[in-house]
């Protein structure tokens, strides 16, 4: 009975906090009105929030050399790009006005962004992609324009007006480093502050401008194009395809026109390639593996000096483990896939695992069955996952 009711209390807690989080809606109205439909102006979404770092810590983490950082400037009336990653020079002589730095992937340096973007579970892990964090001092920003994808803008430190539109002109400034609009005309607008936050859908037009020094997080969920689908998906494809056999014409008939391809050698390898089929599993493995695949920028540290088996099994049943921050963990009929890579287990695995990916971390259990103590170890060997009492890797 103690655990029904600490479960109830957790689901209760979880309820209300998705209801602060979207401005008194629940999930379920949100997901109706709003999602990938029109944009929706949440005051205090996360009351007393004022950020998880300030401004030279986010230049520092943009200076190290895995960051995937830019530096957006305006000088006279022209826009300026720069890659990172950056040396603290570069930001020497921006001076204090029409600038602003963007760091991707914070959630994969820390912790608190992790914890954050839990809040948003109420979306699929399918469809997230990172949390960007950017620092502008007073009239900054990436001048007006859209995305692909949705975003939740939440404002940390300081003051940020946003004007959005819903227009249709999407008039790019020709010769720009950035998708700017030409035609941007505001049909909005409001100053975000501390712990407010802004949900865009795809595609809705929108500038911000920072009022003073500010920070934003933006939560991100990716919207893959049918097309880059569909290229990735032929990819999968090859490498997982096997066709027996080879070309072959023992009954070769001179051709009048050498240079013409010859009905028979269309017709043979018409039947060869109609032999390539796919179906769901097919399609469910490649999307799994495709979206929990890590950007190419990442890479995974196994430890120096791994314990043997039997401590790890230890360490779990005393304090658990989680997923490495930058670890991406999918689930599909009895597949889980990590990192890029699937693993086929039977039911009890994927029910104990699946925990694992919902949750990002399993508490102190000694209930695990052997395949699944065999995968543990071998993703902690691979860096994929950390014990918890691990204080050197946490």
């Amino acid at each position: 009975m103690q655990t029904i009711s600490f479960i109830a209390s957790a689901i209760i807690l979880l309820m209300k906090n998705h209801l602060t989080l979207l401005g008194g809606l629940s999930v379920k109205e949100f997901l109706r009105d709003y999602w990938q439909k029109k944009p929706l102006l949440i005051r205090s979404a996360v009351p007393g929030f004022t950020g998880l770092l300030g401004p030279q810590q986010l230049i520092a983490m943009a200076c190290s050399e895995e960051a995937q950082a830019r530096l957006v400037s305006r000088k006279r009336g022209k826009w300026h790009l720069q890659q990172g990653p950056f040396e603290q020079e570069d930001f020497s002589g921006l001076g204090k006005t029409k600038w602003t730095v963007l760091l991707q992937g914070v959630n994969h340096i820390l912790p608190e962004a992790a914890a954050l973007l839990e809040r948003f579970n109420f979306i699929p892990h399918t469809r997230l992609d990172d949390l960007m964090v950017s620092y502008a001092p007073k009239e900054g920003g990436v001048g007006p324009h859209f995305d692909s994808y949705d975003v939740f803008l939440l404002q940390g430190l300081g003051h940020r007006r946003w004007q959005i539109s819903e227009q249709k002109d999407r008039t790019l400034i020709e010769d720009a480093p950035l998708r700017i609009l030409q035609n941007f005309k505001a049909e909005h607008e409001w100053i975000l502050g501390p712990g407010d936050m802004l949900y865009l859908p795809p595609h809705c037009a929108h500038n911000g401008i920072a009022e003073d020094d500010c920070m934003t997080y933006s939560i991100g969920f990716r919207t893959p194009s049918y097309q880059e689908l569909g290229e990735q998906f032929l990819v999968y494809l090859q490498d997982n395809l096997c066709l027996d056999g080879m070309y072959a014409d023992p009954d070769l008939k001179t051709q009048t026109h050498p240079s013409e391809i010859s009905a028979d050698m269309l017709r043979q390898v018409e039947h060869a390639i109609n032999r390539i089929k796919w179906g769901k599993p097919d399609i469910a493995g490649f999307l799994g593996c495709y979206l929990s695949e890590p950007k190419p920028h990442i890479f995974f540290d196994p430890p120096e000096k791994p314990c043997t088996r039997k401590r790890f099994q230890q360490a779990l049943h005393e304090a658990g483990i989680s997923l490495d921050l930058k670890t991406q963990i999918l689930c599909h009929g009895d597949t889980l896939f990590i990192n890029g890579t699937s693993h086929c287990v039977d039911k009890d695995t994927y029910r104990s695992l699946r925990t694992l990916a919902d949750t990002r971390q399993l508490n102190a259990t000694a209930n695990l069955p052997a395949a699944a103590m065999d995968l543990l170890y071998q993703w902690y060997t691979d860096g994929f996952i950390i014990p918890i009492n691990d204080k050197k890797r946490v």
